[in-house]
């Protein structure tokens, strides 16, 4: 025994992993010759055959499988020896562990002890189910422990026979194999039955297999679990991001919670949950990687929302994810969490509760909902924070990064998009993409234009609003709209102060002056076909913001409260669409409030007055026209911050509309008389588009060239149309032609 003791002071302390298993094989090895030695004591030696027999294996096959591989073969017969090299090579292990662990040597055994609290007992039933992975032998040894060749597998009766020495110490230790037990409930170790056992055999006779991606742990190999390949992505501590574009504050007063956390509960392990709700590309993922980098953690990042679709595996799933984060010491951080507040989702909730108290020390949860667990997370700290889309200052700065080395005007062109989109960090850097690819599949033009930003961006915004809405193409410019000048000059004022809005609200301090009404609303009134769409298209294009057409057949319904439900969902969307909202006949939603003589007349002024909260409320752009202005509420009309009257479009009005009607590309008779037709037919211009348009097809039916013929067929069909008298006079084509 001398020489082996001085091999086991040669070293002093364990190089690495490798080493510690080959000696925790070593001591497995003598506790299987010591099972052997009371095994064969029940056996005769006449019974003893040649290793040949398929059914048998030798007690010689055995003695010579024990003798290879190890120092600490069994020299010796006698049981009292043979315990003795247990309790040695036990010391020695012991040793030679605490001194690597002392040097900082990575120990998968014990670290894997650590992780889940296992108590000496698993982790020898650890080794057990390890052994027959890294060395065949294991298996004949088994099935000869076992008496059953098809046996190669430890089963639960061989692991308490194997490190029990009573009866008693074998039914107390059974506790360490329940499902209760970490071993189960961490996936350690899995009870499989016996195949070639009848049903209903004991659960003595069940096999413990060991966990693929626990034995990847024991070798050395560290990568995430297979089964969460698709699901899971992990950072290391150094993946924060270069520029953090969330409110300084608020990453400070984070920065200073999880510090201050993990200090003063280091020995008490609490844990801490950290819920960020905003919309998609507010920077809560950037954010979580910035703590972690801080903290010094690794991040493992979970879709929620891909792990519900794998149905009843899901919750397992989940308990998977939260050992990963275990075995690789990092932060948890859950993707789409908004899932989970589904009825159908409950029972997944609260295994997340549970698998936190078990599991984790720092988890991030986010979502775009505000959420307020009750009752969830009593073993942990819990805190909600809400990131919003961040002020035009931040979101410029987003700009000018991309912006960088690109275009000289990069400043410049910044300051535009953040003040006119309300976009996130993210969703801006999606535009730039957006922008790149669409700049790639043009030919001939290098660079990226303003107007392929400002495509980008409304590409961004929120396209819910569709379901609810007609989004209408801008199609005309300022010269294309006949007004007087002072309406002109009104409708681009607007313009300028949608533009401005943070200058004036922001940099000039009025919005601190104004809890409400920071919108931008206007009135078109006037008589059909005087341009008020056309003037909505016009401020649409200017400002290059998406125009929306409410439906109001899809708005206003018979069933009480059902109107109100249906705007606050117009609006909310509204809010993360940076489009303009355009309520035609907007008199039949923001009508005069009525006395109220029955519950009819109650409820239409309730939907009135709640329009009126949500107009003041909405912080975006809204138009809305009407024909007749005196049917509005007046209390409505005083909270619109325009109103832009319509006239009725006088001879010189008409002669431009008509001239402005007709596309460049048209052919035109030479005959066709602007001047008469602008002084003889007194009609808006939304009856002279018609006239023009259906003049077009006659002519393209006929002749090829639009004549007057044709203009005034065109308007008859028109006059008849909306009710008015049409004059054989008016048919008559002028007798000096004039263009």
């Amino acid at each position: 025994m001398t020489g082996q003791q001085n091999t086991m002071t040669e070293l002093a302390f364990y190089q690495d992993n490798h080493d510690h298993l080959v000696d925790e094989l070593r001591r497995l090895d003598i506790l299987i010759q010591l099972r052997v030695e009371l095994f064969q004591r029940k056996l005769q030696k006449a019974q003893e055959a040649v290793s040949s027999q398929p059914t048998y294996i030798s007690h010689g096959e055995v003695d010579w499988l024990l003798s290879q591989d190890g120092a600490f073969a069994p020299d010796y017969p006698e049981i009292q020896k043979i315990r003795k090299q247990l309790e040695v090579i036990q010391k020695y292990i012991n040793a030679k562990v605490s001194r690597a662990l002392e040097q900082g040597i990575f120990l998968a055994l014990p670290q894997l002890a650590h992780l889940f609290g296992l108590s000496p007992f698993e982790i020898q039933a650890v080794v057990i189910c390890l052994a027959p992975e890294l060395r065949r032998k294991y298996d004949k040894l088994y099935a000869y422990l076992q008496d059953d060749i098809t046996r190669k597998k430890p089963s639960v009766d061989l692991v308490l026979d194997l490190l029990c020495e009573t009866e008693a110490d074998k039914w107390n230790a059974r506790a360490f194999l329940s499902g209760h037990a970490p071993l189960m409930r961490a996936g350690i170790l899995q009870k499989t039955d016996d195949p070639h056992s009848p049903s209903g055999s004991s659960g003595l006779a069940q096999f413990l297999n060991l966990d693929h991606r626990i034995l990847d742990f024991l070798l050395g190999r560290n990568h995430i679990d297979t089964q969460l390949i698709d699901l899971a992505r992990l950072y290391s501590p150094s993946s924060a991001v270069d520029d953090l574009f969330v409110d300084p504050a608020i990453t400070a007063k984070l920065l200073q919670l999880t510090q201050r956390h993990f200090a003063e509960q280091a020995t008490e392990k609490k844990k801490l949950v950290l819920y960020f709700y905003g919309p998609y590309g507010v920077g809560k993922q950037a954010l979580a990687l910035t703590l972690c980098g801080q903290l010094g953690y690794a991040m493992l990042s979970v879709d929620m929302e891909l792990l519900l679709k794998h149905g009843p595996e899901a919750e397992a799933l989940l308990r998977l994810a939260f050992r990963e984060g275990l075995l690789m010491q990092t932060a948890l951080y859950f993707h789409n969490v908004d899932a989970l507040l589904k009825e159908d989702n409950k029972a997944i909730l609260k295994t997340l509760s549970k698998v936190i108290a078990e599991y984790a020390s720092l988890v991030f949860l986010t979502g775009e909902k505000p959420w307020a667990p009750k009752g969830l997370f009593e073993h942990a700290l819990f805190h909600a924070i809400e990131l919003s889309i961040p002020d035009v200052p931040l979101c410029k700065a987003v700009w000018e990064k991309g912006l960088q080395n690109q275009v000289p005007e990069a400043e410049s062109w910044a300051a535009q998009l953040a003040s006119q989109f309300r976009l996130t960090p993210g969703q801006i850097q999606d535009a730039f993409k957006f922008a790149g690819n669409e700049c790639a599949m043009r030919d001939g033009q290098k660079g990226i234009a303003l107007t392929d930003l400002y495509r980008a961006c409304r590409h961004q915004s929120n396209q819910k609003l569709s379901e609810l809405a007609v989004k209408i193409e801008p199609r005309y410019g300022w010269e294309d709209l006949v007004l007087p000048d002072d309406k002109l000059v009104h409708l681009k004022e607007i313009c300028s102060q949608v533009k401005h809005r943070y200058r004036v609200f922001g940099e000039w301090g009025f919005d601190k002056k104004l809890s409400y009404g920071k919108g931008l609303s206007m009135l078109f009134s006037g008589s059909p076909g005087t341009g008020k769409t056309m003037a909505a298209q016009v401020i649409a294009g200017e400002l290059q913001l998406d125009l929306y057409k409410i439906d109001l057949s899809g708005v206003v319904s018979k069933y009480i409260g059902e109107t109100e439900k249906n705007l606050a969902k117009i609006f909310q969307e509204a809010e993360t669409s940076n489009a303009i909202l355009f309520f035609d006949e907007a008199d039949a939603l923001f009508g005069k409030r009525t006395e109220v003589s029955d519950a009819h007349d109650r409820y239409a002024n309730i939907e009135t007055s709640y329009l009126l909260q949500k107009m003041e409320e909405y912080e975006g752009v809204v138009i809305m026209a009407t024909n007749l202005c005196e049917n509005m509420d007046d209390a409505f009309t005083r909270r619109i911050r325009f109103i832009v009257e319509f006239p009725f479009p006088d001879e010189v009005s008409r002669l431009k509309i008509w001239q402005t009607h007709i596309p460049k590309e048209a052919p035109l008779s030479e005959q066709i008389d602007f001047e008469y037709l602008s002084q003889e037919l007194k009609i808006a211009g939304g009856s002279i588009k018609n006239i023009v348009l259906n003049s077009a097809f006659l002519a393209a039916e006929n002749g090829g060239v639009i004549g007057m013929e044709h203009v005034l067929r065109g308007a008859k069909r028109e006059f008849e149309k909306i009710g008015k008298l049409w004059n054989e006079k008016d048919a008559r084509q002028p007798r000096h032609v004039r263009r």
